[in-house]
């Protein structure tokens, strides 16, 4: 009986990862056909050729779409790392008036749609003269309440005692944040950092409101502007930029899984 469960559950394993799966493989092989193979629903390509990607390259300035997600979603990861572990240590080690009501105040805001705060952010990036400009692709992003909440469950396992002894032997609160809790917060350090990575990589709308011109859009507007006014769009091209923007996060995705899924799950029992 064990044996038929095993086998069962196998099976809807490969059927889950099959249907997961084939839309990228379906898309990675798009990019290899010419516009005639697409219109017939071929799975396969006649022939392999990397004309797509080049033509994607020269349509687009999808080099430098490319360097805006990067080094976007790099600065606004690190800008969450660093404000959410410095709020989150407040929380758990500084004792002040209304800490466990100002957290629950600050988590609450998980609750408010994006779209809710969208306008009134977009008002004051306007007023402050960020339009077109990388700090407002960045700054608006570095307050994370889930970012905290997570850095907090992690810190929390950290004993008290440790840091009253540190206070007791003159360490500062820096030092003990920098040399004692970083440390030991490896784990939920790397699963904001891919999470907050992933999540800038593969923003649209807000770029798509606070940028208007090449040299601050991120690739996800470039993917937007290979699709013509035509009737007929090169989706063979498409896809080809398609899959260039998707295997940097595939490969942090896999590369980062086990420590994501540790992190989560250590932030979800602590």
């Amino acid at each position: 009986m064990s044996i038929l469960k095993k086998v069962i559950l196998y099976c809807l394993l490969i059927i889950s990862v099959v249907f997961m799966m084939f839309p990228i493989f379906y898309a990675f092989m798009i990019s290899f056909m010419q516009g005639g193979e697409v219109l017939k629903g071929n799975l396969i390509p006649d022939s392999f050729t990397f004309a797509n990607y080049m033509t994607a390259f020269e349509k687009v300035p999808l080099i430098r779409y490319l360097w805006n997600s990067f080094f976007v979603s790099a600065i606004v990861m690190i800008g969450q790392l660093i404000v959410s572990s410095l709020a989150a240590f407040a929380f758990v080690f500084i004792p002040f008036k209304g800490r466990e009501f100002i957290f629950f105040l600050f988590i609450s805001t998980m609750m408010i749609p994006w779209e809710a705060t969208m306008v009134p952010n977009f008002l004051l990036v306007q007023k402050l003269g960020w339009i077109n400009e990388y700090t407002s692709l960045t700054i608006p992003f570095f307050a994370l309440a889930f970012g905290t909440f997570l850095m907090r469950q992690q810190f929390k396992t950290i004993p008290k005692e440790l840091f009253e002894a540190s206070q007791v032997a003159g360490i500062s609160r820096f030092r003990f944040f920098w040399n004692i809790v970083l440390p030991v917060s490896k784990t939920s350090f790397i699963t904001l950092g891919i999470y907050s990575f992933l999540t800038t990589w593969n923003m649209y709308l807000w770029p798509l409101l606070v940028t208007n011109n090449e040299s601050v859009r991120t690739v996800q507007i470039g993917l937007k502007q290979l699709q013509s006014q035509e009737i007929s769009t090169e989706w063979g091209v498409v896809m080809a930029a398609v899959v260039v923007v998707i295997l940097p996060t595939l490969i942090l995705l896999f590369l980062g899984q086990k420590r994501l899924q540790k992190g989560l799950t250590q932030g979800a029992i602590k």
